[in-house]
């Protein structure tokens, strides 16, 4: 029974300094294409990468919607010149990574793209055919926006090939960790953090280290001496979230990013880190906000059912009448455990007596969980269908418990994953670089 407002790198010394100057969103467009002999506007290449390339006319929308983006939020601009080299380097790891996925075969179906399109219109209250009109509203076309959404769920589809599929977290590491979380209090209190890298090859030399060193340390007394955090990290982060600011996002304690797990808890919101150094190269991180610390109380259901599973010769009303009896022969005294065992079609509880345990109220499917919530305790339900069949279902109990070691305990394997994705993701992306050919035509 289980559960299956829109929200719209770069080596500095392998890039050459950019001279494209962009007066405007208008401008930028115009500025980046050639005339032909008879004055016709023709597009141009940014940067080949591999066997393909990176178009001016991609290059400058996307430099002009990331510079809107910023002023909006108020975050100081740096040079032009330097902003759209951030952003070509983003568009070239994003070529790359889309070129990998096309060689091994990964795609997206149009049922899961308007799945996740669905997702988004969902999140703006509104249906999936009115996105187009309030993309549109924010001068968004909509399908530049499904291509483009198309390309990130293909992009998250060959990390999670080539990345987290790999990330192998061992019973003596899960074990190692939660002893390591016990009397913590941050565990349950979530970090707003933002962050900068300095990337190191895999292959750089102990001169190209050094000079990431230095920068890293250059770019920390910026800070001291009350530099943005946001506005060095458009300049000058070579990570993936450069052009947000360096903004990760909210993380909980035990998904912290290993690097920083004991770092940021003694941290201060506002205050900021020293450079780190990682295999990735040099990290400063800053603690934006703190929020969270509760214990988790939840109400749960003690139950039992039978289920009932319609199939060639047991249609639907058939189900039902069978399921009537046997709840009948129950009111009469039989035995549900007993006849749970030997009647109920569910492989989890059916050999339990139908026995489903104590559960929360998001385990179930609605349809389910309706019935559930209307029953007193001892009560045996009239026959109902769900997605998975026809049931009866008794409640033995209700509760509320302390799931806070238990929430602790199911999150923590995916919070080690978590905790090594960050450094596996930005070592991967720097494989990637470093492996292709890219020339930029700047």
């Amino acid at each position: 029974m289980a559960k299956n407002k829109l929200h719209h790198n770069k080596p500095k010394s392998s890039i050459p300094a950019l001279v494209l100057s962009l007066a405007g969103i208008h401008a930028a467009g115009a500025q980046n294409l050639d005339l032909s002999d008879t004055g016709q506007l023709l597009d141009g290449i940014a940067a080949v990468v591999n066997d393909g390339v990176v178009l001016k006319s991609e290059l400058a929308m996307q430099a002009a919607m990331i510079r809107q983006r910023l002023l909006e939020e108020n975050t100081q601009l740096p040079p032009m010149d330097v902003l759209t080299g951030q952003v070509l380097e983003r568009l070239v790891i994003t070529r790359l990574q889309l070129q990998r996925a096309e060689r091994l075969g990964v795609e997206v179906t149009d049922e899961t793209l308007n799945m996740a399109l669905s997702d988004v219109a969902r999140r703006n209250n509104v249906s999936l055919t009115e996105l187009p009109e309030l993309l549109a509203q924010d001068g968004v076309n909509y399908a530049g926006y499904r291509s483009e959404m198309r390309e990130q769920l293909i992009i998250d589809q060959l990390r999670q090939r080539d990345v987290m599929s790999r990330i192998v977290v061992t019973p003596r590491e899960l074990e190692d960790y939660l002893e390591r979380q016990e009397g913590k209090a941050h565990i349950n209190q979530e970090f707003r953090l933002s962050h900068i890298l300095i990337s190191v090859s895999a292959t750089a030399t102990p001169e190209d280290v050094d000079q990431g060193q230095t920068q890293a340390l250059e770019i920390f007394e910026l800070l001291q001496a009350g530099s943005d955090f946001a506005e060095l990290a458009v300049s000058y982060s070579d990570g993936q979230s450069a052009l947000e600011g360096g903004t990760i996002g909210w993380r909980r304690g035990d998904q912290l990013p290993t690097l920083f797990a004991d770092i940021i808890p003694g941290m201060q919101p506002g205050q900021f880190s020293e450079p780190i150094r990682s295999a990735s190269g040099y990290h400063l991180i800053k603690l934006d906000e703190v929020r969270g610390g509760e214990i988790i109380i939840e109400d749960q259901t003690h139950l039992r059912h039978i289920l009932v599973v319609p199939n060639e010769i047991l249609d639907d009303e058939n189900a039902r009448q069978r399921l009537a009896m046997i709840r009948e022969q129950i009111v009469e005294g039989d035995d549900f455990e007993a006849i749970a065992t030997v009647v109920s079609e569910d492989p989890g509880s059916g050999a339990n007596g139908g026995d489903l345990g104590w559960n929360g109220p998001d385990t179930f499917v609605p349809e389910f969980q309706a019935v559930v919530i209307s029953l007193e305790i001892g009560e045996l339900s009239e026959p109902f269908k769900s997605p998975f069949g026809w049931h009866i279902v008794e409640v033995l109990g209700r509760r509320q418990h302390d799931t806070t070691e238990d929430v602790q305990r199911q999150q923590a394997l995916m919070a080690l994953r978590i905790n090594k994705l960050e450094e596996e993701t930005e070592l991967w992306v720097r494989r990637l670089r470093d492996e292709a050919f890219v020339e930029y035509m700047l």
